[in-house]
């Protein structure tokens, strides 16, 4: 089933604020909420839905991907919906809006019998700049990166916990992974509820921790991750991989790779855009009497054709032969030939007397153009 437009989901302009997009998607999680509708497939969807709409809309740049390029911007960062299982959009709800949210329907979130949902750890991102070159860019490339990044504990599989030992509930909380604050004020008592400091929410506690990892499930460990770069991307732009971040504390949730684009100067060409310039000398001769000439490419050199009496300064177009487009399967950006008309330093004698006798030739002398005129009647008239 083809997806709905995500403003549409959480039934938003596109030009709504955050705090807009935050409310809206509130009381989408509120009405489609599975302990307000048990059993109910549909608002389960409509609850995943909304939470796919929020992680898009919520995030600066994923939202301008999408707004620029709807669904095939989001896959070029390596997807964007909420890849998470139900628990964690419910732990990731308990994030955003506090853990008393799960209160308005009578208990924890993903149980009507008032049981504590587990607390869901998510692992923090990590951010890379990767190095391209204008040719990596136009064609695409595969890189292999080694990162050194927190991976899930092979000692304890990931519990924290040494192999044959158990768990304790916790004492703080009762097992519940939160604690309750009842303060007086003018407007009376105020009951508050925050994750339990000692136990992070799980409610239980090690017996005995895993000495490999100290307890925390995850380690330091190096790892070689393969990414595909698309063809087009540019300085700055930020590319998202999702889930090959750290791993979360106790088997919890990846983070994200950010991958962040840094183009490498290049010897003979400037981009800007799609497009890419390149300055070509040539002689006086082959300016006054026209000449075929051979120029690079970001692939193979091709041909093109100088005319006859070209100007230094004008700019011949070879199209098709710059950058893709991003997410753009045919269309390019063109060449753009920078012509320079090289003067000779060190003349001979005869060349000399050559060029002085060409100089007295009424097709030697520079004249204006009516460009140039109206150029200059713009400057006196200034100072008029």
């Amino acid at each position: 089933m083809a997806k709905r437009d995500y403003y549409e989901v959480l039934g938003v302009s596109k030009n709504a604020t955050d705090q807009e997009i935050k409310k809206a998607y509130r009381e989408m999680a509120m009405k489609y909420h599975p302990d307000r509708n048990p059993n109910d497939k549909e608002a389960e969807e409509k609850f995943k839905e909304a939470a796919e709409a929020y992680d898009v809309l919520s995030n600066p740049e994923k939202r301008q991907k999408y707004d620029q390029f709807g669904f095939d911007g989001l896959n070029s960062m390596g997807g964007g919906g909420f890849s998470g299982s139900m628990d964690d959009i419910l732990s990731h709800l308990n994030d955003l809006f506090g853990s008393g949210f799960g209160s308005f329907f009578g208990g924890g979130f993903g149980s009507s019998s008032g049981q504590r949902q587990k607390r869901v750890h998510r692992g923090s991102d990590i951010r890379v700049s990767l190095k391209l070159t204008l040719e990596e860019i136009s064609e695409g490339v595969e890189k292999k990166i080694k990162i050194n990044k927190y991976v899930k504990c092979k000692e304890c599989d990931g519990t924290g916990a040494e192999k044959g030992s158990g768990y304790q509930t916790c004492t703080t909380c009762n097992g519940t992974g939160t604690v309750v604050r009842v303060q007086n004020s003018i407007f009376g008592r105020m009951q508050t509820s925050s994750i339990c400091p000692t136990c992070g929410g799980e409610g239980k506690i090690i017996s005995k921790k895993c000495t490999h990892c100290n307890g925390n499930g995850i380690v330091k460990e190096d790892e070689i991750i393969t990414i595909n770069i698309p063809a087009g991307v540019s300085q700055g732009m930020q590319l998202t991989m999702s889930g090959k971040g750290n791993c979360g504390a106790h088997n919890g949730i990846n983070g994200d790779l950010l991958i962040v684009i840094e183009e490498l100067e290049h010897e003979c060409f400037r981009r800007d855009g799609d497009n890419i310039y390149y300055d070509k000398y040539i002689s006086i001769c082959e300016a006054a009497l026209g000449a075929t000439v051979e120029i690079p490419t970001l692939n193979k050199p091709v041909n093109i054709k100088i005319p006859a009496g070209v100007q230094s300064g004008e700019i011949l177009r070879v199209k098709g032969k710059g950058l893709p487009r991003l997410n753009s399967y045919s269309r390019r950006g063109d060449l753009l030939v920078c012509v320079n008309v090289w003067t000779p330093k060190n003349l001979t004698r005869e060349e000399k007397k050559t060029l002085e006798e060409l100089s007295k030739s009424p097709n030697f002398i520079p004249s204006p153009t009516k460009k140039d005129l109206g150029f200059f009647d713009r400057v006196r008239k200034m100072f008029e």
